[in-house]
């Protein structure tokens, strides 16, 4: 190993604020290249002791040798650590103290004007466009208007009076049918003539054979329809006669006046059903009625009732020490401070440091722990547990830094034990700070 080469001050000497910025500076190096002598004289130390130190060889150890060599480096690399941190505090205040500056010297004089101005330099890059700010709360919501005047319904007309009702006339009384002629010929369509009166109703005569159809004739002028009679008496049905032969169409006379209706008559048997008739041809669609007026909007109903309001509960603890605290590995921090407590669904135990949750549900948890360093491994690993199991990781290579996370865990056995654990593999060290570890686990009860 080299030694240290310290240079010669004398008491007197005279130094300037820069000379003694520049010494400082020099005397953190030198306790640098001290430290890591030391630490190479610990691992010259452990090759000696396993017997891999080349040109030396040993008496082989036994278990204890082990653990008392291993005992000894780790309390020589926790000293070294500690004076690390020192010495990086030194070179931080060190580096925040402003240099003297020397008076100002005389102006020297103008130098020649220079040549014609250079072209414009390229317009530089638009910056990226920073984040967006958080989005203010939702203001509380207005009151509802006044409900509108219902409009008056108009008064319903009157209903007029409804017409006489005729007497009934006598049912004449029916003719005996005559024989069917046959069908001639379709002549001309006359001029309709005045309707002449109702004839009386034969009665109905034996059905003859049916005859050929005849061509089917202009239709005539419809006559002027005569004035309706009262209604005579329902006559007595006559029997029903054998059904003849259908004759010839003849040419439709002109229509006489139309008699007096007579009361229905029993009805007789029913006759054989005809043969269906033609499909007549489909009427024009009338035209669609005008849409009605709307009718006034009828009241708003009353407003239901608010639901229940989102309710949030938890607690928050810290871990506070005046010392450096070993961690071994597997153990928790040991919170020893509340700050706060909010409901009954999460509750301290200052005795034994334990965060417990005692009711069933969702819970948001958000933690930090300051490590300064480990004994032995190059990564530092924290983990979130319930009940000792595990829920998540924290991992960095960086031995010194504060370690955060935050968890979203759904608890449905309780009570329920939250730790934060070594994970390591190894102890590390909890440096004494304002505070040293914080956690913060919040009820969601929505």
């Amino acid at each position: 190993m080299s030694q240290s080469n310290i240079p010669n001050i004398t008491p007197t000497i005279s130094i300037t604020r820069d000379d003694a910025s520049t010494l400082l500076l020099s005397s953190i190096a030198l306790e640098e290249l001290g430290l890591s002598h030391i630490i190479n004289a610990e691992g010259e130390k452990l090759q000696y002791v396993l017997g891999t130190l080349p040109g030396f060889t040993g008496p082989a150890p036994t278990i204890s040798d082990l653990l008392t060599i291993n005992q000894s480096v780790r309390d020589t690399l926790r000293a070294v650590t500690n004076n690390e941190w020192v010495l990086q505090n030194k070179l931080d205040s060190l580096l925040s103290t402003p240099i003297s500056i020397g008076p100002t010297g005389p102006t020297g004089p103008t130098g020649p004007t220079g040549g014609a101005p250079g072209p414009t330099g390229a317009t530089g890059a638009t910056g990226v466009t920073g984040t967006a700010g958080a989005t203010g709360p939702i203001g509380p919501t207005g009151p509802d208007g006044a409900t509108g005047v219902t409009g008056a319904v108009g008064a319903t007309g009157a209903t007029g009076p409804a017409g006489v009702t005729g007497a009934t006339g006598l049912a004449g009384a029916t003719g005996t049918a005559g024989a069917t002629g046959p069908i001639g010929p379709t002549g001309a369509d006359g001029a309709t003539g005045v309707a002449g009166a109702v004839g009386a109703t034969g009665a109905m005569g034996p059905a003859g054979a049916t005859g050929v159809t005849g061509a089917t004739g202009a239709t005539g002028v419809t006559g002027t329809a005569g004035a309706t009679g009262p209604i005579g008496p329902t006559g007595a049905d006559g029997a029903t006669g054998v059904a003849g032969a259908v004759g010839a169409t003849g040419a439709t006379g002109p229509a006489g006046a139309t008699g007096a209706t007579g009361v229905t008559g029993t009805a007789g048997a029913t006759g054989p059903i005809g043969p269906t008739g033609a499909d007549g041809a489909t009427g024009v669609t009338g035209a669609v009625g005008a849409t009605g007026a709307t009718g006034p909007q009828g009241p708003i109903g009353d407003t239901g009732p608010s639901g229940p309001p989102s309710v949030l509960s938890g607690t928050q603890v810290q871990y506070i020490t005046p010392t450096t605290v070993d961690l071994q590995d597997g153990a928790a921090v040991p919170f020893n401070t509340l700050i706060s407590s909010q409901g009954s669904a999460v509750t301290f135990n200052s005795v034994t440091g334990e965060i417990i949750i005692t009711e069933p549900g969702n819970y948001f948890v958000s933690w930090w722990v300051s490590v300064d360093g480990s004994s032995l491994s190059p990564i530092v690993t924290l983990s979130v547990n319930v009940n000792g199991v595990l829920h998540s990781n924290s991992s960095s290579p960086f031995l010194t830094e504060q370690f955060c996370g935050s968890e979203f865990i759904p608890v449905t056995i309780v009570p329920a034990v939250l730790t934060i654990n070594n994970s390591t593999g190894n102890e590390i060290f909890l440096p004494d700070l304002a505070a040293t570890a914080n956690l913060t686990v919040v009820y969601l009860n929505v």
